[in-house]
């Protein structure tokens, strides 16, 4: 797509709005915008659940079997409650009163393909079960919720909306749905982008493939030294803030290029590339294209499905790790090391909501104010594959729209594409059914 250096700047109000030659009124609202982090293999319930963490671990690990445990009562009963931090959650600690935590969440699932695929693969489709056995389908896959969004709200942007995954290996390990949650129908995923400096080159080029990417720095500069006249003092500060955030991610991408030719690697890999800064890296990106008015719609798979390679956690572990074989090996304290890897995972959350805290919008507000930032897993307990009894964490208020501070248990079966339902609806959507809903999620509303 040919994007101008003027609509670079001021596409659907940009972050620099006195840059754009009609002027965006500050009194005018930014966009709503919607982040879905996707989280793999599950996580350790009973360190993450409130009023889970003194459970024993289920003793099997299929899907058939672990749905006895849909038989038994829930540990809190079904209601609203204050948020508690358990110790998987306590990096969250600062954004508490910014944070719904939903469980007892079940999703699409249909014998037939691998747990972690349809965890990975069902987690946003508009396909009911319904619906696939109708049209004779294998798999619970169609349209999915970001794209369902994109069609309406990403008119007025480059990008109706952005796929990210953080898994860099090139050569596959397993099938296209244990690593896309993204989906443009039952047979083609929305490919994601894996490779920083792909993804900075698709955001910021300008003109066609074959000319050369232009540094975002000078390109900005450039216009906002033609413009120099209609920046005040406050703009001024935003544009200073926003080259210096570009210029970081450049210094940040050529440095993790540089780890991967001291290795040998052309292409990034997992097993040699640190984790966090690789995540951070993806999502600094993300957000950048977020507050630049190039997207409205994102998501981030911060890994993929089982994958049995090695990946490294730096600060977590000495060596690459097998996320998948981890969440198999759960018995007696086993459950302590993948508790780690949850840990790390919710410190990539608080990151991202943090970043957008501190990223400031067209009339002052933050990117957060504006957005709806969710972060669950597709999957149970690695150990159990189950596809019931999901949690879901969702932060921002959508402009006030929703509240936070609290856990919301539901009853047992409530699907949660009554959440999606209601996201769709804050996002300004005009729709009352989405997959298998059974009506929209209120308790989120204000």
């Amino acid at each position: 797509m040919k994007l101008s250096r003027r609509k670079f700047l001021i596409a659907n109000g940009a972050a620099l709005p006195s840059l754009a030659s009609a002027g965006t009124s500050k009194t005018e609202k930014p966009a709503r915008k919607l982040v879905i982090v996707y989280l793999p293999n599950g996580l350790v319930r009973r360190c993450f659940i409130p009023g889970e963490e003194n459970g024993v671990l289920p003793g099997f690990n299929t899907v058939k079997r672990s749905e006895r445990l849909r038989d038994g009562k829930d540990g809190t009963p079904a209601g609203t409650y204050p948020l508690e931090l358990t110790s998987t959650m306590q990096p969250l600690a600062q954004h508490k009163d910014n944070i719904t935590l939903i469980t007892g969440l079940d999703r699409p699932y249909r014998n037939g393909s691998d747990a972690h695929e349809q965890g990975a693969a069902t987690y946003l489709t508009s396909m009911s079960p319904e619906d696939a056995d109708q049209k004779g389908l294998q798999f619970i896959r169609g349209r999915t919720l970001d794209h369902v969004i994109g069609d309406q709200v990403g008119q007025s942007t480059a990008f109706k909306t952005l796929e990210l995954s953080c898994n860099g290996f090139t050569s596959p390990k397993e099938s296209k749905g244990f690593d896309n949650i993204s989906w443009y129908d039952e047979k083609q995923e929305a490919p994601s982008i894996k490779d920083p400096q792909q993804l900075y080159n698709r955001l910021f080029a300008v003109g066609n493939h074959q000319q050369h990417v232009l540094d975002v720095s000078s390109l900005v500069l450039a216009d906002a030294k033609s413009l120099e006249k209609k920046l005040g003092t406050e703009d001024r500060h935003t544009l200073n803030e926003y080259i210096e955030s570009i210029r970081n991610i450049e210094i940040r991408i050529e440095r993790l290029q540089k780890q991967l030719t001291t290795v040998g690697v052309k292409q990034p890999s997992n097993a040699i590339l640190p984790r966090g800064e690789y995540i951070r890296l993806m999502s600094d990106l993300m957000l950048t294209a977020l507050q630049a008015g190039l997207t409205n719609v994102c998501t981030l798979m911060v890994g993929p499905e089982r994958w049995g390679a090695p990946m490294l956690y730096e600060g977590v572990f000495d060596k690459p790790i097998i996320h998948h074989n981890m969440s198999h090996n759960q018995k007696n304290d086993g459950y302590k090391d993948l508790q780690k890897l949850d840990l790390f995972h919710m410190e990539i959350y608080a990151y991202i909501l943090s970043r957008m805290q501190t990223m400031k919008e067209a009339d002052g507000s933050s990117l957060l104010d504006n957005s709806i930032v969710t972060c669950g897993i597709g999957m149970g307990d690695g150990a159990t594959h189950q596809y019931f009894d999901l949690p879901l964490m969702i932060a921002g208020t959508a402009q006030g729209q929703l509240k936070h501070g609290q856990q919301i248990q539901c009853q047992n079966g409530t699907p949660i594409s009554n959440v999606w339902l209601t996201i769709a609806q804050q996002m300004g959507l005009n729709l009352n059914h989405f997959s298998n809903s059974s009506g929209s999620f209120s308790e989120i509303l204000v």
